[in-house]
């Protein structure tokens, strides 16, 4: 009888390293075949396994609802290859500034993106490696971890849409990532037509976006699908974020001489956040207080952020989260201002 079982429990085990050879056999295949991907109202063209799933859904980012297409291949062995495509919030660079646009982008994606390749509720880790232009587009690059799922994110901010380019897997596939992410194509900036171009038929004369506020207008009027104004989150009592913000100098005018006044001074600011993200702490001993000057506009987005104190290897990661976080307006005689002032981050060792 013993020997019988036995025989039984090896016939198992055979039958499963057959059927676990064979599913590995199967998604080689798969990825063995690739194709070039440019989706109807996308921007991109890019390399990707044959049959991606997609899907085009909406979701809430606070105060607004962002559009989102998600292009996947993802296989039970750990490769995953994605595209993520966000709109709705407009470029208008009257209201806010493309920094401040970019960031509220990859807030989003991190909401968004990590229960797409993960069923349960895990929570992406993103640090920034290097920005850098991408055929004349805003683009930044990261190191992205979710669960058991390790790689890079490659992200770009066009006048339309977002889009994040990731590539993960649970093994190091340097050649996979640097086919996909490599083969990844946006137009090029530079091949927009003129600042000015005269229309035929004694049309009147038009200019590409960002020549002038009132062009920009036009521009917003024809904006693509889903795309409105990025729009602050404004708490039904604003007393809290003016009531220790004084003027730094209120006769001052902003550099573009357009007479508003400069940055007011808010002093430190961490308890007045409505989002406040912690930072990434750094490989090995990681102790101390790090404090970053950081400079609010109008709308509540961090558009600068420096350290200004605290260890060395620790002011990276703090001045990558500070620019992340996020305020209520601030008003000033009923206008919305920009502040300035400092966010303090205290690197405690973890037992």
């Amino acid at each position: 009888m013993h020997f019988r079982r036995l025989h039984l429990a090896l016939a198992v085990l055979v039958l499963t390293a057959f059927a676990l050879v064979a599913h590995a056999q199967k998604a080689a295949e798969a990825w063995a075949e690739w194709e070039t991907l440019s989706p109807d109202n996308e921007e991109f063209t890019v390399l990707m396994p044959k049959n991606p799933t997609t899907e085009s859904t909406k979701f809430q980012y606070h105060k607004m609802e962002l559009s989102a297409r998600l292009y996947l291949a993802s296989s039970s062995t750990g490769p995953v290859l994605a595209i993520t495509s966000l709109s709705g919030i407009k470029s208008d660079p009257a209201q806010y500034t493309e920094f401040a646009r970019f960031n509220s982008y990859i807030d989003a994606f991190k909401d968004f993106f990590p229960s797409k390749v993960r069923s349960r509720e895990t929570l992406a880790k993103l640090t920034l490696v290097s920005s850098r232009p991408f055929h004349g587009y805003t683009g930044r690059s990261y190191k992205l971890t979710i669960g058991d799922l390790n790689g890079s994110v490659h992200a770009f901010v066009t006048r339309k849409r977002f889009y994040a380019v990731v590539s993960l897997n649970t093994k190091k596939d340097d050649a996979l990532e640097e086919k996909f992410l490599s083969s990844f194509v946006l137009p090029d900036r530079g091949a927009e037509p003129p600042k000015t171009a005269a229309a035929n038929n004694g049309d009147q004369a038009v200019t590409t976006e960002g020549q002038d506020a009132n062009n920009q207008a036009k521009n917003n009027a024809s904006q693509p699908e889903g795309e409105t104004p990025l729009q602050p989150d404004t708490p039904a009592n604003n007393n809290n974020n003016t009531s220790d913000a004084t003027p730094a100098n209120p006769a001052t005018p902003t550099a573009n001489g357009a007479g508003k006044r400069g940055p007011i001074s808010g002093g430190m600011l961490n308890g007045k956040a409505i989002y406040l993200p912690m930072p990434e702490v750094p490989a090995g001993e990681a102790t101390g207080v790090v404090i970053v000057a950081i400079v609010v506009d109008e709308q509540g987005s961090v558009i600068e952020a420096r350290a200004i104190s605290g260890p060395q290897h620790l002011q990276a990661a703090a001045v990558n989260a500070a620019r992340l976080a996020r305020f209520s307006p601030t008003l000033m005689l009923g206008e919305p201002v920009r502040v300035s002032g400092t966010l303090s981050y205290n690197f405690v060792r973890s037992n």
